[in-house]
């Protein structure tokens, strides 16, 4: 033990000795010690990945990022009250609409709401403003964000990454998908490029950009964990859930922002997060490019969304549901009824099928086969493989629409609708009469626009007159406002509430 110690003392003292002689020379020759940093240092790649066509390619996301992130815009949309429910009390307008009414302004835009007293908004009641991402899709303004970013708004705003922001207006709604198509004013755009979503793998890499937490112009990385997930998270009676999963992080402000592969192309909106606390907590999930790109051609060759169905309710089938119902198999979508005027059923598929495949895409889950149907039109064919008692069939559908015909749905797209921001249908003849009214026009549902900018009126107003002239159909209205200027009065009633509500506001087309 002392000979270990008095080894270490020994060899101690040599390197101090040693040591100390070193900085005396350095002292004696007048010489200092200079380190150096070196910048831009040289390194090699040494991460690599498969790109679209298997070729090797290296993994860096300098290059996508660069291309995408002009693509992505900031979109605010505002709410002028907060809260869902809407206020029978006028909005300020103008002074030239006052002008406009004189002295019967006060007594026609002061309508009366159920109970019969006008409600009044608090002054210090602030409007809600919400924020979300889009992505640009065509030079000429269009843009493709979620439904839930902006269906409650009365003004949406755009802010590009170069920071010139535009007022946008709403083209289409998807409630289904939960997507959106907005325009603005701008030409010669970024773009980022649809590409096939159903070539999208499982481990491959990619980038959410967006606008997370006010933080504009953000980019993460991750990979696609998972494809064909449902999370029950669209509410709609007619939801489609087929999300592709990322861990890419994606967080309030994402939504409607882009889920791009490496070559920079648009592979999903991102759409919806699982968490317990309303962050990041692992997943992200983006409706595929295949169905956003058949909304957007829909909206705008259309006015309206065609929806093929099968006319079919369905399950994925698991291992208990095949010991259930006897399957050999436990792969698939199994067939739980029909439904009236199924398309499916004029087909031959009956009840207990097994659907495997869809014009020879397999098929796993329920949330596949929605998705696969969700890229088709009414009147369009799909061929099914099905498993019948463990024997395969092929049987070729023509989609129905969901009024179980073979019809596109139709949608007016006249300017004078879009400004309004409205979809209006004649009033029935039967309504009319119990309605005691000569015809009219009805509001079906409202969008960014005159009317829900200026106006408190709600979803289910009829317009009987406007500046009191008789209202009787569509095609009266548009005929009336194409070339109107000023101030608008219009005149109508409600089928649940007594009485006549005067709604007021211009048509200035430069001003919505």
């Amino acid at each position: 033990m002392k000979k270990q110690i008095f080894l270490s003392a020994i060899t101690a003292i040599v390197f101090s000795v040693i040591t100390i002689a070193g900085y005396q020379m350095v002292d004696d020759n007048d010489k200092t010690i200079q380190i150096q940093h070196l910048s831009n240092a040289p390194s090699s790649q040494v991460l690599y990945s498969m790109d679209e066509n298997g070729k090797l390619t290296t993994l860096d996301f300098n290059e996508t990022a660069e291309k995408v992130i002009h693509g992505v815009v900031h979109i605010k949309s505002t709410h002028m009250y907060e809260g869902n429910s809407r206020s029978f009390e006028y909005r300020q307008l103008p002074d030239p609409f006052k002008d406009f009414f004189g002295d019967d302004f006060n007594r026609f835009f002061n309508p009366r709401p159920r109970n019969g007293t006008p409600e009044r908004i608090p002054e210090n009641q602030p409007m809600k403003v919400g924020t979300g991402s889009g992505v640009i899709i065509s030079e000429d303004g269009y843009i493709i964000t979620n439904n839930h970013v902006v269906s409650e708004a009365d003004d949406i705003e755009v802010t590009l990454h170069d920071n010139r922001t535009f007022k946008a207006r709403v083209i289409g709604t998807d409630p289904s998908t939960d997507l959106a198509l907005l325009q603005i004013k701008a030409e010669d755009l970024p773009v980022v490029p649809f590409v096939n979503s159903d070539e999208v793998n499982i481990g491959q890499w990619v980038l959410a950009v967006g606008n997370p937490m006010g933080l504009t112009s953000t980019v993460t990385a991750g990979i696609v964990s998972a494809k064909g997930r449902n999370i029950n998270i669209n509410r709609d009676r007619y939801a489609i859930e087929n999300f592709i999963q990322t861990d890419a992080a994606i967080n309030p402000g994402n939504s409607g922002g882009a889920l791009v592969n490496l070559s920079g192309g648009l592979i999903g909106i991102n759409t919806a997060i699982a968490s317990p606390t309303g962050t990041f907590a692992g997943y992200g999930f983006a409706v595929p490019a295949n169905i956003a790109q058949k909304v957007v051609e829909d909206l705008i060759t259309y006015g309206t969304v065609q929806r093929g169905v099968l006319g079919i309710m369905i399950r994925s089938l698991d291992g208990n549901l095949a010991k259930e119902k006897d399957l050999d198999l436990t792969v698939g979508v199994y067939v739980d009824s029909l439904m009236e005027n199924s398309a499916a059923g004029e087909a031959g598929v009956e009840v207990g099928d097994v659907i495997t495949a869809v014009n020879g895409k397999n098929v796993k889950t329920s949330p596949e086969l929605q998705g696969i149907i969700a890229q088709y039109r009414p009147g369009e064919k799909v061929t099914l493989l099905i498993d019948r008692n463990g024997k395969m069939k092929t049987l070729d559908v023509i989609l129905n629409n969901r009024d179980g015909n073979k019809e596109l749905a139709s949608a007016d797209t006249r300017e004078v609708i879009k400004i309004l921001g409205a979809e209006l249908e004649n009033v029935e003849a039967e309504l009319a009469e119990e309605l005691k009214i000569d015809g009219g026009v009805k509001v079906k549902k409202l969008y960014p626009g005159k009317l829900r900018k200026y106006t408190q009126m709600r979803e289910g107003f009829i317009i009987t007159k406007i500046d009191g002239k008789k209202i009787k159909d569509v095609d009266a209205l548009v005929e009336y406002l194409e070339n109107k200027e000023g101030g608008v009065m219009m005149e109508g009633v409600y089928e649940d509430v007594p009485g006549s509500y005067y709604y007021a506001f211009g048509m200035d087309r430069f001003n919505n």
